[in-house]
């Protein structure tokens, strides 16, 4: 019979939200209990739809998780920083640019955050593909795998699932059609990642403006960020404003990718994101996040849904390629995950944003 007692490890103790009147973004909160009927997946179609074409992020409350479970996913994900030897570390160190996924250590200092003034990230992660046993790991997170095996679970069957659901009610399509592109047991890279955002010196602050991460868009369908209390990410607004994502206990905040703007023909756009220096009242803290990036499986065309009667009759499609050259998303996912903050960006038509060019595509970046 298995052990009741779960490993221990240490107590992550976040430090307390933020007290200034920041710029918040006004989001939407989606309520997934409802999302267990067809009755109450109805009812949140309209809700996670207009929230996804306004601010493009949403919060999700109810995601079947206690506060207490949440806090253990946030006490392991601490231990790849802290509890493994920086000598381990390398051995477990992705060649990024090489296999084109992000799997056990991104290095800091790996990306580019400011080309002109040379200043580099200060952000270090750990990813785990969903199926957490697909690669080996450092010793001091063995013992938390099957925990972190269902936390993966957890987020693609009960979060990740659901909202897909939801989605494709919003196009007027079957409920599985999104589902059905984002299986758990087929080839794909959809994974669970720890990040750590460290401090950094008063001059790289200078330099980059504050600026932790550039504003980007993510790679995959959908991102689940598990909301913590120290401050940073902000989204661009419809109105050009840079606004600050508050932080809600226990809650998820959901946001769409590239892919998801493939699958959608515009419909449903990436959302503009950044991380900039945390409040001033958090800024003696490093920022730890726990993440669920998604992705279709490796062999699926990233094309509109043209059968859409929302595309089709209502809104149109936008595409960002012709149909008979739309990147698989294995492909699409090596292309942007090898040049991400490594590649030289060239200056767009548009103020502050820079570009590149993936497989024929051309992918913004923002400042």
């Amino acid at each position: 019979m298995p052990s009741l007692t779960l490993p221990e490890c240490a107590h992550y103790i976040a430090p307390p939200p933020t007290q200034l009147d920041l710029d918040f973004a006004d989001l939407a909160i989606i309520d997934l209990s409802k999302a267990h009927t067809p009755e109450g997946r109805a009812e949140l179609a309209p809700q996670l739809r207009d929230a996804l074409r306004t601010n493009g992020f949403a919060y999700a409350i109810n995601h079947g998780y206690t506060q207490a479970q949440r806090d253990r996913v946030f006490d392991i994900a601490d231990v790849p920083f802290t509890a493994v030897p920086p000598e381990e570390m390398k051995i477990y160190t992705a060649n990024i640019e090489k296999v084109g996924y992000y799997a056990g250590y991104k290095a800091r200092q790996y990306w580019k955050v400011d080309t002109e003034n040379q200043v580099l990230d200060q952000i270090e992660h750990y990813g785990l593909n969903r199926i957490v046993t697909k690669r080996p790991h450092p010793q001091a997170l063995r013992p938390f795998l099957p925990e972190l095996d269902a936390f993966a679970r957890h987020n693609h069957f009960n979060i990740l699932h659901p909202i897909l659901r939801i989605i494709a009610r919003s196009l007027e399509l079957p409920e599985e059609t999104l589902v059905e592109k984002h299986n758990f047991e087929r080839p794909g890279e959809t994974s669970v990642r720890f990040m750590k955002y460290y401090r950094r010196t008063e001059e790289e602050e200078q330099k980059s403006k504050n600026v932790w991460l550039k504003g980007h868009t993510d790679i995959g369908s959908v991102t689940i960020l598990w909301s913590q209390p120290v401050g940073g990410l902000q989204i661009l607004s419809p109105d050009g404003k840079w606004r600050w994502v508050r932080h809600i206990d226990n809650a998820l905040v959901i946001n769409t990718g590239d892919m998801m703007d493939f699958f959608t023909g515009g419909f449903y756009k990436p959302t503009i994101h950044r991380v900039i220096q945390p409040p001033t009242d958090q800024s003696a803290y490093d920022r730890l996040g726990a993440f669920y990036f998604t992705m279709a499986d490796d062999d699926v065309p990233l094309l509109p849904f043209a059968e859409s009667p929302v595309l089709q009759k209502k809104v149109g499609i936008e595409r960002r390629c012709p149909d008979e050259e739309a990147p698989l998303s294995e492909v699409w996912r090596k292309g942007r995950t090898t040049t991400y903050g490594r590649s030289d960006l060239k200056k767009g038509a548009e103020k502050n944003v820079e570009e590149e060019v993936i497989e024929g595509i051309v992918v913004k970046h923002y400042n």
